[in-house]
């Protein structure tokens, strides 16, 4: 993690998230105690923000700084608004076209991901706010810049942005291996939203159920799933393919 993404100190956590700073991670010492450690507390049950309690030799490893018990990691970029993004995007006129990542783990994943994103022109990507990989460092590096040019939303719970694309006239695709119809089969020249796993767990099952189509990519080898990454980009180039 760079380390201008690094926050330090009670209260200046507290500014950066009373700034709108997104906070990726957040390492709080065990036994804090003191007013200003209560303030933060109520700060993050408020902002419903998670965070972990460390030993204090983890935090002097972090940094040399005086960080007061806390050290915090802010998001390199600034998330949009889902129902704004799905406006802008159909009152455009383009078919849209959006990705979800449901907990996906690694962050080199994600930033290949996101620079294929952008390549195919993607219209923004939904990530839930716990649970998957944080746009880091890495993932910034990994993207090629690509973060900073495509749109990314961070949703409470995956299942209420489905139900706002569904509502909205999006098609929701699930791509797992659990289907029994090929990508090839289905019409994506149709506004779409493809859902992608987690590397070791796929796509949930209370997502599956949700989901308007299953899809899977043929496979004639004897392994039994494709990286994460490259599955994205073989679904994605097939919407092209179908849209040009």
């Amino acid at each position: 993690m760079k380390n201008e993404s690094q926050i330090f100190g009670i209260r200046a956590v507290i500014e950066a998230i009373s700034a709108g700073k997104t906070i990726d991670k957040l390492f709080v010492q065990k036994g804090l105690q003191g007013d200003l450690a209560r303030e933060l507390m109520s700060v993050l049950k408020k902002e419903n923000i998670s965070f972990s309690y460390v030993p204090i030799e983890k935090l002097n490893r972090l940094t040399r700084k005086n960080h007061q018990g806390v050290v915090a990691y802010a998001s390199p970029i600034d998330f949009y608004d889902l129902e704004n993004l799905v406006m802008q995007v159909i009152e455009s006129g383009e078919t849209p076209l959006f990705l979800i990542l449901d907990q996906l783990s690694d962050v080199r994943n994600f930033g290949a991901i996101i620079r294929t994103a952008e390549c195919t022109g993607v219209h923004g990507i939904i990530i839930q706010k716990k649970g998957g990989a944080p746009v880091s460092a890495d993932t910034v590096k990994t993207s090629a810049g690509a973060v900073f040019k495509i749109p990314i939303c961070k949703v409470d719970h995956i299942k209420d942005a489905m139900f706002y694309l569904q509502g909205s006239g999006i098609n929701v695709i699930a791509a797992t291996e659990k289907a029994s119809g090929s990508i090839y089969d289905i019409n994506l020249k149709n506004p779409t939203a493809i859902i992608m796993g987690s590397e070791g767990k796929g796509i949930s099952s209370s997502v599956l159920k949700l989901v308007d189509h299953l899809a899977k990519l043929p496979l004639y080898g004897e392994i039994g799933s494709l990286n994460v990454s490259v599955a994205c980009g073989v679904f994605l180039y097939e919407v092209i393919r179908q849209r040009l």
